[in-house]
């Protein structure tokens, strides 16, 4: 792990401070990882313990927000604030825990008439397994999608610890959905092959008693599978080993994880009806967003195909015929299900659940899982933009990532490049030095979880612009 020490924060030495009084520390970037610093009392004989709240902060809305107010969905445990008493000064505070931040405040709840204490020495080891300076910046020409280009990488390495993480304020864990994305932004810039192979094989080695692959893995002590399953996250693992391959042509983790993979599309195979369309069974849960008030069965019918033929190259990499052409014949059947079941040709795009819901998840998945030919798949976006632009109610950068691709795929390139812009741009025009785990530009202040302060601010599938302006974008975008 590479470490680098932030000293010299500020010159506190100059400074005291008694009951009710603070002091606000600024990294001057995101980091993460521990915090030290010297303290002694000052003035009378110290005759009773500093009582000391320290608050560690990712953005300054969370320096004025008072976590006894807390009241989310989430577990308060999650807020970086820690209440101490010191008995005895002088002392070098060091702290156990890890941080993810870019403001400190040390606030003094008492220490008593007779004295005060006075800070010296703060200390930052950030540390991260990406060192940025192994990355060349892009120049696209254009100032706005180069500012995001230096946020989304300074995202990604803040997430690249041990394992990918899909946030390091919370939940510090390893999440397929995150890998998924983390890794393609990971082969555009770092490209740290043992790190994805790392993950891919813990995901792979523990899975559930009936094969399923979960969701995210808790990789802090032991590596221990979590016990929630996200119907499209356990797709995501076949994607994920067939991106790895793709970039890196290392058979031998293909061999290795191909069962896994080929036991978790049997798993979502079981999901489809008579009709060769996804079904929801009372267990299955998909993702795609955090806004949860849309219909989600054609994407789990897109998310199926377009997994399913990454699946079938696998098996093609393997040798395995009898494997090819039964999942061809099943992948044949899911694509004629959805176009003759879900496509309305009068409106010209997809519709979902019994009410015939059109939404623009589905548009994008079916564009990406590539259900219609590429005249149509433009045709398609065509109507989506006409019809379901702006966009309006999609919590978060992973599914923004996921509508900008789709119109980079569908050529609409000059569409893609203003989404980006507006969406990751109004991130940085906020201020942010990482990208933030929930964003609705209608709606800043929103969380999934009922406050914003348990919110991640540094969220690994947010980093993406990083691996979309290198893929789609040169300098010359704009004729």
């Amino acid at each position: 792990m590479a470490q680098e020490k932030i000293k010299n924060i500020m010159a506190l030495s100059s400074l005291t401070l008694g009951k009710n009084e603070q002091v606000i520390l600024d990294l001057g970037d995101h980091y993460v990882g521990h915090f030290s610093i010297d303290m002694k009392s000052v003035d009378s004989p110290m005759d009773a313990p500093l009582f000391l709240h320290l608050k560690f902060c990712e953005i300054p809305i969370e320096l004025v927000e008072n976590s006894d107010d807390y009241d989310g969905l989430l577990s308060k445990s999650w807020l970086q604030d820690e209440y101490m008493h010191l008995d005895t000064l002088p002392q070098t505070l060091e702290l156990e825990r890890r941080y993810s931040c870019r403001y400190i405040l040390l606030d003094v709840i008492d220490t008593s008439p007779k004295w005060k204490v006075q800070f010296s020495n703060p200390t930052f080891v950030a540390q991260s397994s990406a060192d940025l300076k192994k990355v060349k910046p892009v120049k696209t020409g254009d100032k706005m999608l180069d500012r995001i280009d230096q946020v989304g990488l300074k995202t990604l390495q803040d997430c690249m610890q041990r394992v990918f993480e899909d946030g390091p304020k919370r939940d510090r864990r390893l999440w397929l959905g995150d890998l998924r994305l983390q890794a393609l932004a990971n082969y555009a810039t770092f490209d740290d092959q043992n790190i994805v192979r790392h993950c891919l094989y813990l995901f792979g080695g523990l899975p559930a008693e009936d094969g399923r692959i979960t969701t995210n893995i808790f990789t802090s002590t032991e590596p221990i599978p979590d016990d929630t399953f996200f119907y499209d996250y356990g797709l995501f693992f076949v994607s994920t080993l067939s991106d790895y391959y793709e970039h890196f042509k290392d058979k031998q983790v293909v061999d290795d994880l191909y069962e896994s993979a080929k036991n978790e599309i049997e798993s979502a195979l079981q999901a489809v009806n008579e009709n060769d369309l996804v079904e929801f069974k009372q267990d299955f849960f998909v993702f795609v967003d955090w806004n949860m008030d849309f219909d989600r069965h054609t994407c789990a019918q897109a998310i199926l195909i377009y997994a399913l033929r990454q699946f079938i190259s696998l098996a093609k990499l393997e040798d395995k015929q009898e494997d090819v052409l039964h999942y061809q014949a099943i992948l044949n059947k899911l694509i004629t299900g959805a176009k003759e079941q879900l496509f309305d040709s009068n409106q010209g795009l997809f519709w979902s659940g019994e009410d015939h819901e059109v939404n623009i998840a589905s548009q994008v998945w079916m564009v990406l899982a590539h259900v219609l030919s590429d005249d149509d798949n433009k045709k398609l976006m065509d109507n989506a933009i006409e019809k379901l632009f702006p966009v309006h109610d999609i919590a978060t950068p992973y599914m923004y990532h996921h509508i900008v691709v789709a119109l980079f795929e569908s050529d609409h390139y000059h569409d893609a490049v203003k989404l980006m812009k507006e969406y990751w741009g109004k991130m940085v025009d906020g201020g942010a030095d990482t990208f933030w785990e929930s964003f609705n530009p209608d709606d800043p202040a929103a969380s999934p979880y009922g406050s914003l302060s348990i919110n991640s601010f540094c969220h690994a599938w947010s980093c993406t612009p990083v691996f979309i302006i290198r893929k789609y974008i040169t300098k010359e975008y704009d004729k």
